[in-house]
């Protein structure tokens, strides 16, 4: 089979489309035939050598797969062989871009019926983030009122639809071009960061989420309400500003299980959820798409997704 392979850490000029043999799924793992992969910046920070995992040499990329169970180890009591499913691979977050993938059976759920095989493999792992961060983290209930920062992103628009569902209001920082798209998706106030300061803006919300980092994340301490969270998926918060508001704050990596990939795949095909896939590029071009990462090429708004098109 043919998979995007890592020998050396370093630009995406040194990924690798070689041919390799099709790997064999172990205790409690499944083979999937890859019909799609999503591309996440975090594929970048593994092919750069920059996960806070370690990421022994050689590895295959790719961890959000759509596809279908083609083989399977023992102990998978729940799944069957011709199941449509999605998730992530495994806990390390690779093999994915690949014709087949082996996964974790604990880490992919059966396909949403209402989605393509390309927008099931855009989903796992941002909508997961979004989920944990709002209601497993900053433990937000109905009527409280949470700040979203970098809410037109992959896991922000999640996050704002997640908070609208569970009827948390919900502040939204975006840019212009945005502001239409997030308040259709459910945001109750929205700020453009480019022309307001946030900070001028809100006050006394129960939690921040922080999706944006650097100075947007030391000043969202000022918004929270005394009690409040700061919860931040890309970088730690400093803790001595927490203590001098009296806030709690942390950072968190996504946990990919299967529970949470069924309860958003049913919300999905409830159409509570909506996708976003911004660009679509066969297997062979993943190249190209860890160039978009870098912004060497022209960036799009979605997942960028991977149509591996095996027959």
């Amino acid at each position: 089979m043919m998979a995007w392979r890592v020998r050396e850490f370093g630009p995406p000029e040194i990924m690798k489309f070689e041919r390799v043999p099709r790997p064999e799924p172990g205790p409690g793992e499944v083979l999937v035939k890859v019909k799609a992969a999503g591309v996440g910046p975090w594929d970048g920070w593994i092919r750069a050598g920059k996960s806070a995992l370690p990421q022994p040499l050689p590895l295959t990329l790719g961890s959000d797969l759509s596809g279908e169970i083609v083989a399977m180890g023992p102990d998978v009591p729940e799944l069957a062989v011709g199941d449509q499913v999605y998730g992530v691979t495994n806990p390390q977050f690779v093999g994915a871009y690949a014709e087949y993938a082996v996964a974790s059976a604990g880490m992919v759920s059966t396909k949403p019926t209402s989605l393509t095989h390309v927008e099931a493999a855009s989903v796992p792992v941002v909508a997961v983030t979004a989920w944990q961060a709002l209601f497993d983290h900053a433990q937000l209930k109905a009527a409280q009122t949470v700040l979203i920062q970098g809410a037109a992103g992959n896991v922000g628009s999640y996050a704002v639809q997640l908070a609208r569902h569970a009827g948390v209001q919900t502040v939204a920082t975006i840019s212009t071009a945005d502001i239409s798209a997030v308040r259709d998706l459910g945001a109750n106030t929205v700020i453009d960061y480019r022309t307001q300061r946030f900070e001028k803006k809100v006050k006394d919300v129960d939690a921040v989420i922080d999706l944006v980092g650097g100075e947007t994340q030391d000043r969202s301490f000022q918004v929270l309400r005394r009690g409040g969270k700061l919860i931040s998926a890309v970088s730690r918060p400093d803790q001595d500003i927490a203590k001098r508001y009296g806030v709690e704050a942390a950072f968190f990596l996504v946990n990919v299980t299967s529970q949470y990939l069924t309860k958003i795949g049913r919300l999905i095909d409830d159409g509570k959820l909506r996708t976003n896939v911004g660009a679509v590029l066969p297997l062979a071009d993943a190249r190209e798409a860890h160039l978009m990462l870098e912004r060497v090429r022209p960036q799009p708004k979605g997942k960028i997704v991977l149509d591996v098109g095996v027959s």
